[in-house]
Order: structure tokens, then sequence, then C-alpha cells
């Protein structure tokens, strides 16, 4: 095997290039595959060893490693890793000749560029996520831009922010506040976009890629594909597609690889006029959308399933299948690493504070700590002497000053919290070692801000669980705290009750000279205990001994060949982690003097710790990659920088995979300045097991660092691969050195058992050593799983009887013993199997160029679980300037680059106003606290776009439709799973003998005769004011004469003919009724209408003019007041006035009788027309005749056994359906009282109904659901004093809801429970049964047995089956019985399809015959053809001789245990829903209100909710009740609860105001009418996300 050389010239600057972006230029075909060998090993002289994979395990010395290796490069042993150690951008400027004009710019561009983060930059990533990019250009589809309200996009404008205070620092910040902006990359880069604009909006055909290339004299590949992204976007975004035809203008020509041929990215034309899946032209925004949406959609990301359908009730959510080509990892065990021995040298003292003691006594003058003001001037400087006097002053007063002499506060072994500002490290200092000299335990932590600051809680939990009593901290600090009014400070939330005490000498009392703090040698005493947050957000503490904290202290100084005095710059926190460990504790064990640079002064000047380090002539400065990057960003201002004197730069995150490129961009820099290469030290920390690795300053200039090029697809599976085949997914690592002295290193598999990963395997390192963490204080489950681990090898057993612990890094040990760390435990997300870091994904995301539009340290990543897998949620900071179609932009390229790079989608990309991310106290984002507004839908982004399409692989397959069933199904048993056809009857009407005196008239008409002449004074109708008072009431003879006058009228003044038809308008009460008798009289049939309502003339007249024109009214009768409304002017703007038929006002009537009442010929002629809207938006009107009006009658009486001695009580609208026969007809039948409450009172007084049924002592109601509706709301919190004005409900038998859909059982169950306390009986509650072809079906009776719920699986429903499950099982859906079906009534469940007749545990359409069906549609349209079939329809097979009307419903029967009045088995029917309504998606049966329930339940502030169907894309529009800044927070919850609970991706979330989405005067939501206002763009809603 030969070895390279290792640095890169400018010849493997170009190769390394070529093979990123050679994808995208021409390319001769390869000439042999195989000779393209995967695992090369390349290495530079004196380059360090190589681990071998040899049989025996165990501990492997590095020297041991070293023989092995040469063995191993001799026995020709296949390499598993391919490493570079070289140096990448090591040389200075002048050697590197410029050869062509594209590596020259890529330099200058380095340089120049302060507008990228460094802390994620890699030169070579962002050419990758180009070029990647631009592959994706080819062949992507533009995505629908959101639409969004003027006033939603307004609040984004410049001043109404504040621009975050980027540079408010943390872990993983990288920003300057002066400089965030940076400079363009190069003058002709710039004037060359414009070019291609310019051409992309004028359609100039010559822009070919060549003359881009020449013009810009500037970095041609990378330029070309920003270019190409250019145009495409001005493209996309201009108009909407068009999608009938595709034209090519001018085309984009990106050089492919020979073999595959260049496709070109069509054109889109303007979208005026577009069809839409059912062939009808629209002309709309909205719909242009759509289709664009659905075009997106129309390539499919993965390929197509195998056909095959899933019937069964298992819906089995589809597991992602292995990829069998997928990388496995290959080498052989890993051997542990061991470190260096630690060599104790002589003069190393006991113990901590027995350093301190001699430095304090023998140099009392030597700096220790210098701290800096922000202007950069020392501000102090704290002497050993002073240090270790002050430390034994706040010893002393922590013993004996707290508390009483007998009942001291504080012991030692107890535990006190330190609350320091990153300011202080002076009076931090002392109060540590004053914690350590009086052996009680300091817990630092942040200065609490504010009450509620972000993960303060957590921190609450970690003092009260230590059992902290007492706070100590600064003068200033305490002066800053949040105060009460009276002085003192708050408790905050979560925490304990603390004593604050402030440790500034001169509050202090002087210790006695006789006393002295009792220093001992480090023993397995807590020394202290460091926090730390977790992934979820909890706060754990970690304790190290006094033993580990001195051991650790002599690794670092032995690793870093700490001396004597030398002086040290720190920038770093010194509370915890490197900081505190170099800062605080080994500096004082080596007399150090420390250099401190508080947060707050590299705000104002970063580059105040390269100043400082050139001003103490420091041999080691401690930093992070973002401080390194801040400086290169405003180092070109300085002249006389001189860095000579660094031996060691350690960059405490040099651990994160995208440090790298900052220190290689620092260097480059910062080389000329006296730099040198072999001082960057990267380390790799963890709070459990402190300093887990380090590269040791080396003076051999020759050894470069070790590089690892590595693919990212294998990385995503664990295994450790070379570049891979793709050139784009790369993850360039470098190492961060070599195991700590005397410790022990291995890598396990992440999860499971701790089995040692092979040799090419990405596993969790774990470190076994006497300096690291031992425990989580208090938690000894935790600690066990983390600080007790026993790496096992593949047969079984540990490698060593030592314990090991878990680092949480993820990473490899490589050649020679170097340590490479590739991520954190805590950043990992599971996708579907493979894992993706969160670093990673955020160094993509901003190498889209992205500063424009977002904040560089604001970027959160994380995942969530959504339907049984991890979904990626990208959250990141929008800047006030930046326009909504340029994050649109931004966004879509960033999934693209996202799904390029890493092969995964994002399920949500989020977009918040700047500064309102939740912080950590350094001014990272807190990320458990951002994940959980996610979820809760407080986060209020300003852009979201949600890609569910993409990254949700696992939905059930889609259902194939079965063969259909015909006879010889039933011969074979096709309906054994049912047991029996699903039919039922209600009692047989010839058969019940009663003295119903009113059987024996054919004729309403001839009822109301008879009534009048043998009990004239009886009342039949009393109505109802909003006070409670009677208004109006009629008896018999009243209502006789009245309606005797209505006829006179009718055929005098109206000249009408028998079987005229005539409209009445009236409002709900007396007038009508005896206006639809008058008619009855005249021979005229009569069609109630709804009257206008005088506040919306606009909308609710064209429905009245529409209803009379449809009936062919001749006359119209109304009301004066009516009459007046309807020549009033705003009529007139409505409607045609002048096409009215004529109008007769009642109000004024004819004092004679007619000369005969009319009486029909025949009983089936028509007695009446009933006109609804149904809920999908259809106006039908059905013909009653007289015989089918008795019946009807007469099976009502029978039902709920109506006499006339009874009193009802009735609120409902009385212009159709079952509540027009109550309102009107029964009575007269029956000859009961019927107590009439118009629903419209009850908006001034919601009481009235259920007042009137106590005061009249009814045992019988009806309503309405929108009535019980307003009675829940209204009077939830008025039982106690409705109880106390005297309302009873004791008497109520039935209460029964008049409906035509699916009993809302949510909302009878809740009715029921709130007037429990009044006496209702939560029986009496129940539902009936209407629709257009029989306006009641069922009705719950008197005398049957109680209503009955079950609980059916809603999946098997989806499939047409009905499965019964326990209550409170998932997916079970309550499911009510729609009262009993009526006498005369004969019901049967037929395939809707097929129309044959099912079992009963199918679901199919309700099939009813009955006496009381009505006769037919009345229309004018003519499209009989259609409906004919609603009302006479025969069975395909079975009893295909009976007539039945098809309902429209679709439901189930099932037969109970409970027995009916004829003492057979009762059996129940449940509705599930209207056909029209239920939508079919992947081949399954959804009903609306499922999917509606579960979005209204996903968030507080939704509270109405409708979905349609719009060419096979689900719809979901929501109300909104809340400020339109949460409009954004509804769309990702709305989209995770359709498909946990449904299995259903949304493909467009609508926002919009309360009371958009249009109900009916049933109570039910109008959805067409919602789903043509959408389309038509009519519904001015807030926010219209469309999910890719």
């Amino acid at each position: 095997m030969q070895w390279l050389p290792g640095d890169i010239t400018q010849k493997g600057y170009e190769k390394k290039r070529s093979k990123l972006i050679g994808a995208y230029l021409p390319q001769p075909p390869a000439a042999n595959g195989a000779a393209a060998v995967r695992c090369r090993l390349q290495h530079s002289e004196g380059a360090a060893r190589r681990m071998l994979r040899t049989a025996n395990i165990g501990v492997c010395d590095i020297r041991e490693a070293a023989a092995r290796e040469r063995a191993a490069s001799t026995a020709g042993n296949r390499p598993l890793f391919y490493f570079r150690f070289g140096v990448d951008q090591a040389l200075p400027q002048e050697r590197r000749t410029p050869v062509t004009p594209s590596s020259s710019s890529r330099y200058h561009r380095r340089r120049s560029s302060g507008s990228r983060d460094e802390r994620y930059r890699s030169d070579v990533h962002t050419e990758a996520v180009q070029a990647a990019l631009a592959k994706h250009k080819e062949r992507k589809m533009a995505v629908p831009m959101p639409s969004k309200r003027r006033s939603l996009v307004v609040q984004t404008s410049m001043d109404a922010y504040t621009p975050p205070d980027t540079s408010s620092g943390s872990e993983d910040e990288g920003s300057v506040q002066g400089d965030s902006q940076g400079t363009p990359t190069s003058s002709q880069g710039s004037i060359n976009m414009e070019h291609w604009i310019s051409q992309a909006i004028h359609g100039s055909t010559t822009s070919t890629t060549s003359s881009s290339s020449t013009q810009s004299g500037g970095s041609g590949a990378a330029h070309r594909l920003a270019d190409v992204m250019a145009q495409t976007h001005i493209e996309n975004h201009s108009a909407p597609p068009d999608v009938t035809t595709y034209t090519s203008e001018h085309s984009i020509q990106v050089e492919r690889p020979q073999g595959s041929t260049a496709r070109v990215a069509p054109k889109y034309g303007n979208a005026e006029l577009m069809e839409t899946g059912d062939g009808v032209p629209v002309s709309s925004r909205v719909s242009a959308k759509i289709q664009q949406l659905v075009n997106t959609l129309k390539r499919p990301k993965r390929p197509p399933l195998r056909e095959f359908f899933v019937d069964d009730f298992e819906e089995l959510l589809e597991v992602q299948q292995p990829d069998p080509n997928q990388p496995k990892p290959e080498g052989a065990q890993m051997l542990a690493m061991r470190g260096e021995q630690l060599g104790v040298v002589t003069n190393w003292p006991p113990s901590l504070e027995a350093a301190l003691q001699r430095w304090g006594t023998i140099s009392p003058k030597a700096p220790c700590l210098t701290t800096m003001d922000t202007n950069g001037k020392p501000l102090y400087i704290l002497t050993y002497g002073k240090l270790w006097t002050r430390s034994m002053k706040v010893a002393y007063n922590i013993l004996h000053k707290l508390g009483t002499k007998q009942e001291p506060m504080v012991r030692p072994g107890d535990r006190v919290t330190l609350v320091f500002p990153n300011n202080d490290p002076a009076a931090f200092m002392v109060a540590f070692y004053g914690c350590l000299l009086a052996e009680v335990v300091p817990v630092p932590i942040e200065v609490p801000l504010t009450r509620k600051d972000a993960g303060s809680q957590q921190i609450g939990f970690l003092l009260g669980s230590c059992g902290v009593t007492v706070a100590l901290t600064s003068d200033a600090c305490h002066k800053g705290l949040p105060k009460s009014p009276t002085g003192e400070i708050p408790q905050f939330k979560g925490w304990p009750k603390l004593l604050w005490f402030v440790t500034e000498s001169k509050h202090l009392s002087k210790p006695p000279r006789d006393w002295f703090p009792h220093i001992k040698d480090a023993n397995n005493d807590t020394a202290y205990i460091e926090y730390k947050t977790c992934k979820d957000g909890s706060v754990l503490g970690v304790t190290v001994t006094r033993i580990a904290l001195l051991t650790h202290c002599q690794a670092l100084t032995q690793a870093c060949g700490y001396t004597e005095a030398e002086t040290i710059v720190n920038v770093l926190d010194f509370k915890k982690d490197v900081g505190l460990w170099h800062g605080i504790l080994t500096s004082v064990m080596n007399m150090m003097h420390v250099i401190s640079i508080p947060y707050s002064l590299m705000k104002v000047n970063p580059l105040s710790w390269i100043q400082k380090v050139c001003q103490y002539k420091a041999k080691v400065a401690c930093v992070k990659s973002r401080d390194m990057h801040w400086a290169l960003v405003a180092h070109r201002d300085q002249r006389d920088i001189n860095l000579s004197s660094l031996r060691m730069l350690i960059v405490a995150d040099g651990a994160n995979p995208w440090s790298i490129s900052s220190c290689d961009a620092f260097l480059n820099v910062f080389q000329s300045k006296g730099l040198r290469q072999e001082v960057i030290c990267p380390c790799a920390s963890s709070p459990e097991a402190l300093t887990v690795a380090i590269r040791r300053p080396t003076d051999d200039s020759n050894q470069p660092p070790g590089r690892g090029v590595l693919s990212m697809h294998g990385l995503t599976y664990g295994v450790i691969r070379v570049d891979s085949e793709e050139k784009l997914s790369v993850l360039t690592v470098q190492d961060v050195g070599l195991v700590m002295p005397g410790a022990i290193m291995c890598s396990v598999k992440p999860d499971g058992i701790p089995q040692l990963c092979k040799t090419d395997e990405i596993g969790e390192l774990c470190v076994c050593a006497i300096a690291t963490g031992t425990s989580y204080y208090g938690l000894s489950g935790m600690t066990k799983n983390t600080f007790e681990v026993f790496p096992m090898t593949s047969s079984g057993g540990p490698i060593t009887e030592y314990p090991f612990i878990r680092t949480g890094l993820l990473g490899f040990i490589g050649p020679g013993g170097l340590v490479f760390v590739i991520g954190k435990m805590d950043g990992l997300m599971v996708v579907s199997g493979r894992r993706h870091n969160a670093d990673d994904i955020v160094a993509t995301a901003l190498a889209v160029e992205p500063m424009k539009f977002v904040y560089r340290g604001r970027i959160a990543v994380f995942s969530v679980s959504v339907l049984h897998d991890e979904r990626i949620v990208i959250v990141a900071e929008q800047r006030p300037d930046s326009t909504e179609e340029d994050s649109f932009q931004w966004m879509s390229r960033v999934l693209q680059a996202i799904d390029s790079i890493h092969q995964v989608g994002v399920y949500c990309l989020a977009l918040v106003p700047a500064n309102t991310l939740p912080k950590t106290p350094l001014g990272g984002i807190h990320l458990s606290e951002t994940k959980q507004l996610f979820l809760e839908g407080s986060l209020h982004p300003c852009n979201v776009l949600m890609c569910p399409h993409t990254c949700v692989t696992n939905l059930p397959k889609p259902r194939q439709k079965q063969p259909e069933i015909g006879p010889a199904s039933v011969m074979v048993g096709n309906l054994v799973s049912g047991k029996r056809i699903a039919q039922a009857s209600g009692r047989d009407l010839g058969q019940i003998e009663d003295n119903d005196q009113a059987r024996k008239f054919l004729f309403l008409s001839e009822v109301l005769q008879w009534r009048a002449q043998t009990t004239p004074d009886h009342v039949l109708y009393t109505l109802l004011n909003c006070r409670g008072t009677i208004a109006n009431s009629l008896t018999c003879v009243q209502l006789h004469k009245r309606a005797e006058k209505i006829a006179v009228m009718l055929m005098e003044r109206g000249h009408l003919q028998d079987g005229d038809h005539v409209a009445l308008v009236y409002p709900p009460g007396i007038d009508l009724i005896a206006a639809f008798y008058g008619c009855l009289y005249a021979g005229c049939v009569p069609i109630t209408v709804r009257p206008p309502h005088p506040q919306n003339i606009a909308t609710t007249l064209p429905t009245v003019k529409m209803i009379v024109e449809v009936s062919r009214s001749a006359c119209l009768m109304t009301t004066q007041l009516i009459c007046k409304l309807l020549r009033s002017r705003e009529a007139a703007a409505a409607v045609d006035v002048r096409t009215w038929p004529p109008v007769l006002d009642t109000d004024d009537l004819p004092k004679k009788r007619p000369a005969q009442i009319y009486k029909p010929s025949n009983p089936e002629t028509l007695a009446y027309l009933d006109f609804s809207v149904s809920t999908t938006g259809m106006l039908a009107g059905v013909k009653m005749s007289h015989a089918a009006t008795s019946a009807f009658c007469r099976s009502i009486k029978l039902q709920c056994e109506l006499y006339p001695s009874r009193e009802v009580a009735i609120c409902l609208d009385p212009y159709c359906g079952l509540g027009f026969v109550l309102w009107c007809l029964c009575s007269v039948y029956s000859g009961h009282q019927s107590i009439l409450i118009p629903p419209s009172e009850l908006e001034t007084n919601p009481a009235l109904w259920l007042l009137a049924v106590s005061q009249y002592k009814v045992r019988d109601t009806f309503c309405s659901y929108s009535v019980m509706e307003l009675c829940t709301k209204g009077l939830g919190s008025q039982t106690e004093s409705l109880k106390a004005r005297g309302l009873d409900l004791s008497r109520v038998r039935t209460c029964v809801v008049v409906a035509e859909e699916r009993p809302r059982i949510a909302l009878t169950q809740s009715f029921s429970k709130l007037f429990k306390d009044l006496g209702l009986h939560p029986r009496a509650v129940s539902t009936s049964l209407g629709c257009r072809v029989n306006l009641a079906i069922c009705l719950q009776g008197t005398s049957g047995p109680d209503p009955t719920t079950v609980y059916v699986d809603m999946r098997a429903l989806r499939h047409d089956r009905v499965r019964l499950v326990e209550r409170g099982s998932p997916h079970s859906l309550p499911l009510m019985e729609s009262g009993k079906i009526l006498p005369g009534v004969r019901i049967i469940i037929a395939n809707p399809e097929t129309k044959g007749p099912l079992g009963d545990s199918h679901l199919g359409e309700i099939w009813v015959h009955s006496t009381h069906n009505a006769s037919g549609y009345f229309t004018i349209y003519g499209d009989e053809s259609l409906q004919s079939d609603h009302f006479n329809s025969r069975l395909s097979f079975g009893d295909t001789q009976t007539i039945w009307a098809r309902t429209g419903y679709l439901g189930f029967l099932r037969r109970t245990e409970l027995t009916d009045a004829n003492g057979e088995r009762h059996d129940a029917l449940y509705v599930v829903g209207a056909l029209d309504e239920a939508m079919e998606l992947r081949g399954m049966r959804y009903h609306p209100i499922d999917i509606e329930t579960s979005v209204i339940r996903a968030h507080k502030s939704i509270t109405e909710c409708a979905v349609f169907t719009w060419t096979n894309l689900l719809v979901v529009v929501v109300e909104l009740d809340g400020s339109e800044q949460e409009a954004l927070d509804l769309v990702p919850l709305v989209t995770n609860v359709v498909l946990e609970e449904h299995y259903l991706i949304v493909g467009v979330v609508v926002v919009v105001d309360i009371g958009v989405i249009p109900i009916n005067s049933r109570g039910e939501k109008q959805r067409m009418h919602l789903r043509d206002g959408f389309l038509a763009d009519q519904l001015d809603p807030i926010y219209v996300a469309y999910n890719m």
C-alpha cells in the first residue's frame, strides 16, 4: 500500500471539487467499474497509527497498536476507513496559484463572506448543497405559496420588530451585531444575477449556461447553479402554472453526465382558466394553487405500492422494510483504547484546596484572575493571596453565620447554589473555593432573569431535589434580581424557598485567628454538582467527587502541558464545562493567570480575545468555534495582531462536526499573523464524562491533523464509509485528539445492550476513568444506565470489571487512536430506521445561503412523533425585512437541499418573527421549550411549510374495492359474516287497535272541521314570546274560522284555482298554521318558506326567491311587515322585485265564509310541498300526498301516544321536515295542545324553552340541535339560579332532537349531564331521523326501550364494515341509536353501489318502505332520471318486488338485547353519515364529522371546522377564535391530528374567522357551499397553507 503526501494542493482541491460537483458537468464514461475501489487509505508521513481489527478482545495500548499497524499494512488487510491526514487549508495564500477563476473566487468568497455561519460552514458542503439544489430544480414543480391575509403580512414589517439580539450568544450562536450582513461576494456575481433575472422576466431565449459563466468571471459552476435557481424561482412564482399546456419558451440546460438526457424545466403560462378535477372550468387563484399542489403530488416520492388491498379490520401501517442495499458494518470488533499513563508529578498537590493554600501563602501576589469591563479594560485583578483569604472568609461565614450556633443552616456535605452573572468570574471563584474549603457542595446555575425563564422551572426542580436552601450570589446580582413590592426576592416558578447570601467581603465577618478550614486529601465526597439540560428539557445534576476533580485537573495538566504561571485567555462560561475545568480549577492547581473575557465584551468587540492574547502574550486560549467565526468577521480592521505566543487554542465545541470549517477558516486568515497550525486543539467533552478527548499541542508541525470524509448516507445507518458515489452528501470530520491520560475508551451500540462496535461502526463513546462524574444526583435508575455501563464483547462477556460511563457523544476511534465525534446522542433523530443528526440538518439549512432571510444562530431542529415515526421539524427566526416570497423561496430550497443531501423529508419548516424563540441563559435556542411550544400550538410562526406527502411513507396501503356481490354470493355465504340480512320494521299500522277517531277522515282539512264542531273551545296551539308569556293561542274553532277567511281571500283576491301553489312566507307562529289550513280549504298546495332575515336581506332573500320560483308558486301570502320588507330598497338591491308573483297580506282578511270547503277527489293528490336545502347545498322539494300526510300524523300519534289531554312543547323551525309536521299538523290530527316556542326567541332568553317545559309540566318536547347547543352554552353556568327559579325537568319523559344527521352524541350527553341536577332523566334525551324521501323514519317514542349507544371501530367503518369494540378502546367511535323506527316503516340496509342487501355487520345505505314516504321530488329542472331511483328502488337480488326509497344515509342495524313493544328483540338503527358527504380517500370512506371532531380537539382556539375534498385533496377549514398570530400554529396541529387518527394527509389548511363556515337552519354545516366559496376565493381566509 503506498503512502501519499497529505496536504492539499491546488490540483488536489480541483480534484476534490470536481468529485463533488462532477455529476453536473459532462463526463467521459468510466473505464472499469471494478477499478473504483470503495476503500482507500491515505496517510501522510509520520502519521498517527491505525487501529487494527484483531481477534483477541481487550484493551489495546496506543503503542501496541503501532506495531500491529505496520503488520497490517504489509498483510494488506482491506481497511474500512478512508482518511486524509492532510491539511485542508494549511498553506499560506501565496503557494496556492489560482489556476482558474473559479478557484480564486472561492478563496475570495471565503475571506470576505461574513454573512454565513462559520460554525456550520464548510465550503465543500455549501457547494454540495448548491449542486443538489440545481439538480432538484430540473425536476421540481413549483409549490404553491401559502396565501396570507394582508393584516398578517403587515405585522411582519420592519418597524414592528426590534431586530433580535442575534449575537445574544450561546453554545450555538454565530453572529455579530454590526457585521451580520457581511459583504456581497463579488460585484460581477450580482450583476450576473440581474442579467439572469431580466432574461427570465423578458423571456429571452439566449440564456445558455455558457454565457453566464463567461460573463460572470466569478465562480463558474457554483454561480451557474445559483443562476439556474434564480431563474426557475422567477418563473415558478410569477404565475400559477398552466396545467393544460406546457410551453418551454426558454429552457434551462444543465449539463448532466453522458448517458442521461438533459430534461427541460417547463415554463408555466398563466392559468387564467383552469379545469378542476371534475372538468368544470374554474377561474380563481385558489384553484390554480390547488392544481399546482396536485401537480407537485402527481410525482410519487417512492415507487408505487404493490397492488393488493387490505380489507381486513387491521389497517396495518406500512412497516418500513429494511433497504437490502443498506450498508452494514463489516469490520472486526473494535478494541478499547487506553490513554497514556497518568504520570503523577511529585509536587502535585494532594487536593485542590491544598493547592490554593500553597499558592495563597507562598506567592500571594501572583495574579490568579483578571476580569474585563465592557470596554476591554482590566477591571480587577484577583491575586492568589486574595483568593485564599476571601475563600476562607466565605467558608467561615457559610458554616458559622447562617442559622444559630445550635442549629446551623449549612453543614459540611450540604448543597448550596451559586448564582453569579457571566461578567463576574472573580466573585464566582471566591464563592466556589469557599464552598470547597467549607466542604459544602456548590451547585452553579444561571442567573434567573424573570420568573418564567425558559427552563428555569426545571432548574428549580434540580435545586429542590438537591435540598438546596441557600443561594450564594454577588452584591450586583442580588440587586438585579426581580423583587416583590416589599423588596423580597420572589420565589421563582418551581424553585424551593431560598435564603440569598451575598459573598462580597464587606458583608462578611472575619474568621477568628484560630479558625482554619480543614484541608484534607482528595476523597470520594462530592466536590460540586454541574447541571445538565436533557433533550426533553429536564435538568439533571451530575455529581463530581473530590478525587475525580483533582484527577481531572491532573489529566488536563498533563494533556495540555500546563506549567506554573502560564497565562490563559478564557472566553467560555466559567460556571460549567470546559470553561470551569480550565479557567477555574486546573488554573489554580498550576498557579496560572486567567484572563476572563465576559460575553458582554465579545458582543461589543468580537476581537477582544485575540487582542488579549497579544497583549498578555497568552500561551493558551479557550474558545468556541463561534468566537473564531466572530473574530474572522471582525479582523479586517486590525493591523498589529500577533498570535505567535499561543501554543494551544482549545476549541471547546471541536466535537461538533461543523466546527472544522471555523478552524480551517481561522487558520487560513491568522496563519499570516503568527498562528501555527498545530496550535488548534479541538476537544470533546460531556457533563457526565468531563473531558472525553483533547488534541495535544505538538511541536511537530509536520504532523497534520486527522480528517475523515465520510458518507452521510452511511452515517445514517451508523456505518463509516468513504465519500459515497453521491459525492454530495459527505461529512468531513476532524479528530478531537487522543483519549485522556489514565482513561480507557470504547464505543458501544447506541441502543440496546452496550455491545462493542465494529471498527467501521458509529457508536456512543464510553469512558472508564477516575476523572469523570459519578452519578445524576438523586436518580439512581438513570445513574445506573449512564454511569455503570459494562461494554460487552460479541461473545457476551464484559471487557473489564470496571464500569464505563456513557459520554452522550456519537463517534468512533480512528487510526492511531484518534477520536472522532460525529454528533450527540441528544441531537439524534431516528426517521424510518435511519439516524440523522440535528446539527447536520442545521448545517444543510444554513448552506442554502439563507442570511438574507433568517438569523444565523437561531435555527432549531427537533423531531416530533407523528403516526409511529419521528418527523423532522425546523424552526428558524426570520429577519423582519425579508418578504413573504423570499422566505417561502428559501424554505422550499431548504426542503430540497435536505431531501437531496440527507435523503430525508422535512415534515414541517416554520419561520417565527425575530427574537421570539425561547432562549437559554446564554442566548442560544432552548430546544425543548421550542418543541413544547410547537406541539401545544403557541409558537406563533409567521410562515409555515408542511411536507407530509414527502415524509409520511408509512400510511396504510390504499384499499381496492372488492368485485360486486351478486346473488351467487348469498348462496356461497358471502353474508355469513353478517349472520343475517340487515332489515327491521316498526309496528304494523293495520294491526294496532285504538280508538283513533281521526282515522275515519282521509284528509286533514276534514279532521279540523270535525274538531271545530265537536270540541270548538279546545286549545290546539299556544305561542310563547321571549318573556315566556302567551303571545297568542288558537282553539279548534278559531283555527277553522281563520282558515275559512284565508280560503276566501285566496279565491277572490288571488283568483286561484284548486291545485295552484301558494308560498307561505311567515315567521314561526300562529299565522303560518292558519294560512296552511286556509290553502287546504281553498284546494291550493302550500309551500312553507322561511322569511328573509331583516338584518341580512342580501343573502337570505335570494333563497326565498329561488324557492318561490322553483315551486312555481302562483301567489305569495305573508304578513304586512314582511310585505314591506319584500318591497324595500334593500330587497330591490338583492333580487329583481318585479318578478314576484302577487303578494297577499293576511293581516286584513275578508269577513265572509266560503261557499264550500274544497274536498280533494283522491287521497293521492298533492297536500303540500316540503322544500329544504340539504347539507350538500341542494335545494330539494318533495311532494307529500294527502294519504302520506295522514299516515305520517297517525304514525307519530301512535309512537308518542298523543291525545287531546296531552301538552307538547315544540322549539323548532316550522319550515320543513318533521319540524313542520309537529308545528302545523300533529295537533290538528291528534288533538293535543302544542306549546310553540320560536327558536329565534331563545337568542334573547336562552332559558325560555326549558322554563316553558317546566311551567307547563310538559312530558314530551321536541327541539333542534341548535336549540340544545344554545342551552348548553348559554345556561351552563346558570343551573343553580335556574333551580332557584323553580325550574324542574323531572316530568320530561321524552326530549327528542329533530335532525337529519348522525346523532351528535357529545352534545346530547353534555346537555343531559348539565341539566341532570334540574331533574332531567338522562334516558329522556334522544334523537330522530328524517330525510328527503321520508320526513321521519325514526322517532323515540314513549313506550319503547331506552336509546342505546354502541362503540364501533372507526378503521373498520372506513372499509364499510361494522365492528363493535369496548368503550374507550383506540379508534372507537360512539354512535347513538337514532330513535325507534316509526309504526308502518320498514328498513333494509343495502349496498349503495350494487343495490344488494347487506348483512348486519356491514355499513350500507338505509332504504325505507312506508306509507308516509314522499311521492317524489318536485323540481322544475327535469333531471328526474338522476333522482328517480331515490323514491322507487328495488334490490338487485333477494326480495326484488318491494319498492324502497333510498334515504341517502349510511348506517347499520343491530339487534339488541332489549325487547320492544311487541315483545320481540329490538332492532336499533344507527346512522353514520350522509352518502353525499362521505369522502372517498385512499379507497376508503371517511365521514367529514369524524375528521372535524378530531380537528376541533387539536387546539383550544379552533371553534369550528369543516372538511371537504377537492381533486382527491383533503381540505380542512378551521374557524379561529383568537388573534390572527395564532393562525399558523394550527397548521401543524391539524395535519398531525388527522394523520394520527385518520391516516390521511391534509392537502390544504384554511384558517378563517368565526362564522365563515355556513350553517343551515337545522344547525348542519353546508360543506359544499363552503367548498364553492373557497374555490371562488370568497372566504377572505386569514391563512391558507398548501401542504406539500
